[in-house]
C-alpha cells in the first residue's frame, strides 16, 4: 500500500497533521493538498479537537511547492497548491506550527499561516523566492510583514536571510526555539493548553484577536469584546468552572 501523504493523530484534544513525503522533503503537491483538505475538514467537524499542531516527517518541515510543478504553473495550479497552507490559515481552530526542519517558500507560508510557530533549534526558515528567480506568492510578504515588521520581512525576502530557531525567536518569527528532540512534545503540551479551554470559546477568542487588526483605539476594542464576553458568561462551562474555582478557594 502507498503511504499516505498526510498523517493524522489526536491526543488530549490536540490533533496533529504531519506532512509525510520525506523523500521529497514534504513538498506541496496537488495530491498532498487534497489530503490536507480532507484532514482539516475532519478535524474541524470533530468536537473532540480543540487545537491543531502542524509538522513534517523528518528531516524537513516543508520544502515548498514542487519545483517541477512551478515551472509549468498557471494561476489555477498555483491556487491549488496555495490551498495547502491557506486552508490551515483559515481554520477557526488554534493552530501551532512545529517546524522541525527546513521551511522553504510555500513551506514557510505554511508555518506563517499558523497562529504560533514553535521552531526546532536546527530548523531553517528560508523564503528563497528571489534566490529561485520567482516573486513571492500565496500572501507571503503580507503574512511575514504583519508578523515581524517591514525590516525583518525585507531581510528575509529581498536580502535572503535564513533563520535558524534561535534567530527566528529573536526576530519574532517564532514564539519559541527548542531542542529538536523535544519539539513535538513541547508543541503538543503548548497546544493542549488551548485545547483545555471550551472549544467554542477558543474559536470565538481567536476570531476576536484577528479582528483586532482592524480596531484603531481602546474604546473600540472594549466595544468589540463586550458581546462575546457577555455571551461567554451565559454558557454552561462558565458556571461549571466558576463553581469549581469557588470550591477550591473555600477549601484553602
Amino acid at each position: 500500500m502507498t503511504e499516505p501523504l498526510v498523517l493524522t493523530d489526536l491526543a488530549d484534544g490536540v490533533a496533529t497533521l504531519t506532512l509525510n513525503n520525506p523523500d521529497e522533503r514534504n513538498t506541496l503537491t496537488a495530491p498532498m493538498v487534497a489530503e490536507i483538505l480532507a484532514a482539516m475538514d475532519a478535524f474541524e467537524s470533530d468536537d473532540a479537537v480543540g487545537a491543531l499542531v502542524v509538522t513534517g516527517t523528518p528531516p524537513s518541515f516543508c520544502a515548498g511547492a514542487n519545483l517541477g510543478n512551478l515551472a509549468e504553473a498557471t494561476g489555477e495550479s498555483l491556487g491549488t497548491i496555495y490551498e495547502g497552507f491557506l486552508r490551515i490559515a483559515r481554520s477557526p481552530l488554534p493552530t501551532v506550527a512545529a517546524v522541525n526542519g527546513a521551511a522553504v517558500g510555500a513551506g514557510m507560508n505554511l508555518a506563517l499561516g499558523c497562529d504560533v510557530r514553535i521552531v526546532a533549534d536546527r530548523a531553517k526558515l528560508d523564503t528563497r523566492f528571489l534566490q529561485l528567480g520567482i516573486h513571492p506568492g500565496g500572501g507571503h510578504t503580507w503574512m511575514l510583514r504583519r508578523i515581524v515588521g517591514p525590516q525583518v520581512a525585507m531581510a528575509a525576502v529581498v536580502f535572503g536571510q535564513v533563520f535558524d530557531g534561535a534567530e527566528a525567536e529573536r526576530v519574532g518569527l517564532a514564539y519559541r526555539s527548542v531542542p529538536a528532540d523535544s519539539l513535538l512534545e513541547y508543541a503538543h503540551e503548548f497546544a493542549a493548553k488551548a485545547a483545555s479551554a471550551p472549544r467554542e470559546l477558543a474559536i470565538v477568542t481567536k476570531r476576536t484577536i484577528g479582528d483586532m487588526a482592524d480596531v484603531d483605539d481602546h474604546p473600540a476594542a472594549v466595544a468589540r469584546e463586550l458581546e462575546p464576553q457577555l455571551w461567554s458568561t451565559q454558557q454552561p462551562w462558565f458556571a461549571e468552572r466558576l463553581a469549581a474555582l469557588q470550591a477550591r478557594i473555600s477549601t484553602r
